[in-house]
């Protein structure tokens, strides 16, 4: 496999209608991938579609239902990686505040629609492929009320770990990143957001936070680095070590 280029590869990015998979969508096809992104919402998934080149298409998935993503595959056929971005925003909320249904659905798409994900890609994968996952921080450093998404996050580092062994040969990781600007973030008004943004740079090493195209050069690295499994690869701009 080629460590500079991912020429005739088929990427599947499920996510990648906005932030960090769709950068990743796009710095997979400028290395000259096929890229086939998935979404929830058919108006993002098509806008996202009309900014990528001729040879990459979508199709609209809902991780709630095992069916969709068998069609998904199924659509795909064989692959060279899986991405993995999909998360619905997670509230903060006290365990004890939180009642039990709206806890479990808190790791329906995270955990649960990346374990679905990779249950039917892992059989198409070719040789030399990969899987990579999407962990954060919150993961190793929890904040209060952010129990379920630590929950999550350590979970599916886990799961990493574990599936490397599985499916060995076939390569697993997972980036687990810091705060990223991405469209998650929208809902906050925009001078909130920028304060928050602030605020949130001053807790890193770098003094900044992270861009969805710094999370796609990462993806690139471990679809392209054949010695790299069962690693956590943080992103996160020296939060943790802050």
């Amino acid at each position: 496999m080629s460590e500079s280029t991912l020429t005739e590869q088929r990427i599947v990015i499920i996510g990648g209608s906005s932030g960090m998979g769709l950068a990743t969508a796009h710095a997979a096809a400028a290395a000259g991938a096929a890229v086939t992104i998935a979404s929830s919402s058919k108006e993002r998934l098509n806008t996202a579609l009309a900014g990528l080149p001729d040879g990459c298409d979508g199709v609209v998935t809902d991780l709630h239902s095992e069916d969709d993503v068998i069609a998904l595959f199924e659509h795909v056929g064989e692959l060279d990686h899986l991405v993995f971005t999909a998360g619905d925003a997670a509230p903060p909320g006290r365990l004890q505040d939180t009642p039990l249904a709206a806890a479990r659905a808190l790791f329906d798409v995270r955990l649960w629609g990346a374990i679905t994900a990779v249950k039917y890609a892992a059989p198409r994968i070719r040789p030399g492929g990969s899987i990579a996952l999407t962990s954060g921080t919150i993961g190793v450093r929890p904040a209060p009320g952010r129990a379920l998404a630590a929950a999550s996050a350590a979970a599916t580092e886990g799961l990493v770990r574990g599936l490397a062994v599985e499916l060995a040969p076939i390569r697993v990781n997972a980036i687990r990143s810091g705060t990223v600007r991405t469209p998650m973030w929208d809902g906050i008004p925009e001078p909130q957001r920028t304060e928050l943004f602030a605020t949130l740079a001053q807790h890193t090493l770098t003094g900044t936070i992270g861009e969805p195209e710094q999370i796609a050069a990462a993806h690139l690295h471990l679809m392209q680095n054949s010695f790299v499994t069962g690693t956590i690869l943080t992103v996160d701009g020296g939060l943790l070590l802050a």
